[in-house]
Order: C-alpha cells, then structure tokens, then sequence
C-alpha cells in the first residue's frame, strides 16, 4: 500500500489508516485479530483508536479497542513496524457519563489519558496522540502545554487534533511555536465525497466536517495530512439499510450519487472504492480513516486505492451539486 509522510520526522503512513473503534466491542476478538492481520499483509502500517472506544454500547467501558489492540499486538510482537495512534478527551469524567461530560483537556487529564493508553496498548509510546474534540473551556496554552509535556518524555511522536477548524488548529500552532512546544501536525475530521446540508447539525458526538479551508490548510502546511472519518459514511453508500441521514437530505446528494455511479461504472468499482480514490486523489494530504466488520470489507477498501480516476472522472465527481 502507498505511503505518505507525516508530520516533522515524515513518519511514513499507509494511504489508508484502519479506524479501530469496533474492534473488541462490536467486533468479536476472532474477527477483530484477522481485520488486523489482514491489513498489516496488504501493507497497512497506521492504526487509529481512543481511549473512550466504545462506551456506549451496552456493558462498554471505552477501554474495549485499546485493549484488543494491546492484546493484537503483545501477540503478534509487531509494534515497532506500526503506526498507533489513539485520543484524549472525550472519555467521560465519570462512569455513566456522557459526551457532556467528557475530560477535559487540561496538562493534568492529557497525561493521566496517556499513561492509561500506554498501559492498555501495552506499549511504551503512541505514535500520534490526538486532541480528541476542542475543548474550549480550558485555555489553548494549557492544552498545548499538556501534549507538549508527554511528547518531551518521549510518549508521542507527534500530536493532532481531531474535531477542530483549522483556525484553532492554526492557533494552538501559533502557540506552540512561541513556546517551544510540539505543535499539532495533523487533523482529524469527518469527510467523504457526500456533503452535508448547509447549516445540518451533524450526528451526535460533536463531530466537525472538514470544510475546504481545512483542506487547503492542510495542503499549505508543512507535514500536515487530514485523517477523513466517516468516509464511506458507514456503509451507506452501498447498503440500502443504512440511512444516510437528515443532514445529507438535499438535491446534491441525489447529483453526487449518479455521478458517483457513472464512474464505478466506468472503472468496474465499487462505490465504496471509487469514494476512496476520490480522497486519495485530493491535492491535500488526506488519509481516509476506514472502519470494517469483516475481512471482505476491509479487502474491498484497500482495493479502492489501486484504482486510479483520470482527470475527467474526477471533474465529473467534483462537478456534481
């Protein structure tokens, strides 16, 4: 699989970054192993998590993926040749609480979160520690300060951030570049070839849809790359019983879908491959982030960026409103 450079040390990461939030909670061990194993043969090397996956389902404690990927990798000894990257804050604060609720981002809870990661991934660093959402009521130089601490004591390479517009991004750089401090190098938001109603409030969760200033932010800055979640919208594209949503229920999406169909007829793909192409093929470094419940999903995905669109598919793609 391709890879691109990320972040100050261009650490090479896989063109597609596997999301593990359903392994070890809505994915059987069995089956969260073999996902894992199956993309690491088919070249994938970036792993992404979170310190509160998956809380919500019924019995969960947001510790599940951290832990499956701890037990994945103490049992393939394979972590040197992987990249993990996982988040701090949006854990609740407390049992049973909600995303109301959720830690804060102060230098004190980043590096309690890391060091509960550490122990449940069973490893002694993390590749890229995000900032799981913006959390404004803490002030962004404590914040800054906090991911700037657990980079200097060598327990993340780099940091991101994750839910954020690229101005506080922007911002929180500034900062760091007056201090001194390890500066957020890559983002991560929600993002697919579908765009959401204007003014549509996104699913629950506090999610942030990457807007086109975020891409071209990205593209203009120096080892930045966009982590795009959500983007094969969780199966909608292809199963008729995954809705899309209220937020995308507007003409443009009907005009993106027929679109999107002429040219996975045009190349023999699939929706879903000819989405990911689609991203991979943006000036911006993006990176689409890809969840799977079986072995054949992940397969088709990585399949999606061998597949190479010619410069009138994609103005097709891009033409459609």
């Amino acid at each position: 699989m391709e890879r691109i450079a990320l972040g100050p040390d261009r650490i090479g990461v896989s063109r597609m970054c596997l999301g593990a939030m359903a392994l070890g909670g809505v994915q059987d061990e069995a089956t969260s192993f073999a996902v894992l194993d199956r993309f690491v043969e088919l070249g994938g090397n970036f792993i992404d998590t979170a310190n509160c996956y998956m809380f919500w389902i019924p019995g969960g404690t947001g510790d599940e993926s951290e832990l499956l990927l701890g037990r994945w990798l103490a049992a393939r000894g394979n972590r040197a040749d992987l990249v993990i990257a996982t988040k701090v804050g949006r854990r609740p604060a407390f049992p049973g609480g909600g995303l109301e609720h959720s830690e804060p981002l102060t230098p004190e809870r980043i590096g309690a979160g890391m060091e509960e990661s550490l122990e449940r991934l069973g490893t002694d660093y993390v590749d890229l520690f995000w900032s799981h959402r913006d959390d404004r009521a803490t002030p962004l130089e404590d914040t800054v300060a906090g991911f700037d601490a657990v980079v200097r004591a060598g327990k993340a390479r780099m940091v991101g951030a994750s839910n954020h517009t690229a101005w506080r991004v922007e911002r929180a750089r500034q900062i760091a570049a007056r201090t001194g401090a390890a500066a957020y190098t890559a983002m991560q938001n929600r993002y697919s070839y579908l765009k959401p109603r204007p003014g549509a409030v996104l699913p629950e969760g506090g999610h942030v849809h990457a807007a086109e200033t975020d891409l071209d932010f990205a593209a203009g800055t120096d080892g930045m790359a966009v982590l795009a979640y959500s983007s094969l919208l969780s199966g909608a594209y292809q199963n008729a019983a995954k809705p899309l949503g209220e937020h995308y229920a507007h003409p443009g999406t009907d005009a993106r879908l027929a679109a999107l169909d002429e040219v996975a007829a045009a190349t023999g793909a699939t929706r879903n491959q000819v989405v990911l192409a689609w991203l991979a093929a943006h000036d911006a470094p993006v990176v689409p982030l890809v969840g799977v419940s079986s072995v054949a999903q992940l397969e088709e995905a990585v399949a999606g960026f061998d597949v190479k669109l010619d410069p009138g598919q994609l103005e097709r793609l891009d033409a459609a409103a």
